[in-house]
C-alpha cells in the first residue's frame, strides 16, 4: 500500500452475490444483516442483481470486480483464479444436497449396470465463462460409471445444449432451463439417463415417476458425494483484503453468525432457502435434508480443503480449467481464525 498502514483505504461502496442456493452469506443478506453491520460507517453494501450494468452481473461467474465478495458453486471461482483473478477463499460452507441419476421406466434401465451401452445427457450451456453445470453433471455421472464398475467409453454421451442463464430483474431470480430440457430428452427417448440435483431436481424425479438409478446425497463417503455445490467457496478480491482486512473480517463475521443463527431457527432457515432457490418447501426438505438447519456454517475443515481440491483436480483434468493453481495457497485462513480466536476469548 502507497499510504499509511494506520490509514484505512478509504471505501464507500462494497459488492457481494451469492447463487440461488442455500448459502450463509444468503442467509445473513435475506436477514439485512450486511447493511445492518456497515450502515453506520457510509459504506453502500449491494448485490450485483442490483446493478443494472451485464458487466456487474458477469462478475457473479468471473470476479473481475473489486471490492466483491462470492459464495456459489465452486466451478466458477476456480476459473476465476485459474484465469488469473486475485481472489482468495475465506470459508467454506458443505450442504450435502440431492444429487442422482435417475431413467425412466420406459428405458429398461433399473440399476446402474444397465447403463452400458446407453445414452447419458449432458448439459452445454452457452456463453458461460466455464460450464460449471456441465461439469457437475459429468462428475456426478462419472461417479455413478465407477461405482457401477463402467467406465465413460461404456456409454454414449448427449448434449443437450441450453442458452446462458439470465438475472431476472426485478424478482432477481437467475433463470434456469436444465431440468425441463433435460426431462423433455428422457420423454423423446433422446437419452437414457441424466443427472439431476436439488429441490429441481427432487420434484423432477417425483413428476416423472423417474427411477433412481444412485442417489448421491446418500453415498457414506463424503468424497463421493463432493462436487460443483459441496464444498460452496465464499472468496474475497485480494484488493479489499489487502487495503481493508477490517471489512473483510466484519463482513465473515455476519456470514458464520448466520450458522448459529440457522441452529434456532430450523423453520425460518427453512423458508429462507424456499425463497432462495424457488422452490416449494417440499422439496426443499427432500433436497438438502429435515437438518438443513444444521448446515449453514463457515469452516475452513480440512476434508473440506479436500474435497475442494479434489474437484479443481476434477475441473483441470477434464479441460474445465484453463490452467492449474496451488489451492491451498488460494486459502485465506486470517479472517476466520480472528473471528474463531475472538469467540474463544469471549467464551473463556
Amino acid at each position: 500500500m502507497s499510504q499509511d498502514d494506520t490509514v484505512p483505504a478509504s471505501i464507500d461502496k462494497i459488492w457481494y452475490t451469492s447463487a440461488p442456493v442455500p448459502t450463509p452469506l444468503g442467509l445473513a443478506s435475506q436477514l439485512g444483516w450486511f447493511l445492518d453491520e456497515f450502515r453506520g460507517d457510509g459504506i453502500g453494501v449491494y448485490t450485483l442483481r442490483e446493478g443494472r450494468d451485464d458487466g456487474l452481473h458477469r462478475s457473479h461467474y468471473d470476479h473481475s470486480l473489486e471490492h466483491s465478495f462470492r459464495q456459489g458453486g465452486s466451478a466458477p471461482a476456480m476459473w476465476a483464479r485459474a484465469e488469473g483473478r486475485r481472489t482468495r477463499v475465506i470459508g467454506l460452507n458443505w450442504i450435502d444436497e440431492f444429487q442422482a441419476i435417475i431413467a425412466l421406466p420406459h428405458s429398461g434401465i433399473r440399476k446402474l449396470r444397465d447403463l452400458k451401452g446407453r445414452r447419458l445427457a449432458l448439459p452445454r450451456r452457452r456463453g458461460l465463462e466455464v460450464d460449471h453445470e456441465r461439469a457437475a453433471a459429468l462428475r456426478g455421472s462419472l461417479v455413478a460409471l465407477e461405482i457401477a464398475g463402467l467406465t465413460q467409453a461404456d456409454v454414449a454421451w448427449l448434449d443437450i445444449v441450453l442458452d446462458r442463464p439470465q438475472l431476472a430483474r426485478p424478482t432477481h431470480r437467475i433463470l434456469n432451463n436444465r431440468h425441463p430440457l433435460l426431462a423433455n430428452a428422457l420423454r423423446e427417448c433422446r437419452a437414457d439417463a441424466v443427472y439431476v440435483k436439488g429441490p429441481q431436481g427432487a420434484q423432477l424425479v417425483a413428476e416423472l415417476g423417474a427411477t433412481v438409478l444412485l442417489d448421491i446425497r446418500a453415498h457414506p463417503d463424503p468424497f463421493v458425494r463432493a462436487n460443483h455445490g459441496a464444498p460452496r467457496p465464499l472468496t474475497v478480491d485480494q484488493h479489499l483484503l489487502d487495503a481493508r482486512p477490517d471489512i473483510v473480517e466484519r463482513f465473515l463475521r455476519r456470514v458464520v453468525d448466520a450458522g448459529e443463527w440457522a441452529e434456532a431457527h430450523p423453520a425460518e432457515t427453512l423458508a429462507y432457502v424456499a425463497r432462495e432457490t424457488h422452490a416449494d418447501e417440499r422439496w426443499v426438505r427432500a433436497a438438502y435434508g429435515d437438518d438443513l438447519h444444521r448446515h449453514q456454517h463457515t469452516n475452513l475443515d480440512e476434508q473440506a480443503i479436500t474435497a475442494l481440491a479434489a474437484y479443481q483436480r476434477f475441473l483441470y483434468l477434464h479441460g474445465f480449467l484453463p490452467g492449474d493453481f496451488d489451492l491451498r495457497a488460494w486459502i485465506a485462513t486470517e479472517p476466520l481464525q480472528a473471528i474463531l480466536r475472538e469467540r474463544t476469548a469471549r467464551a473463556a
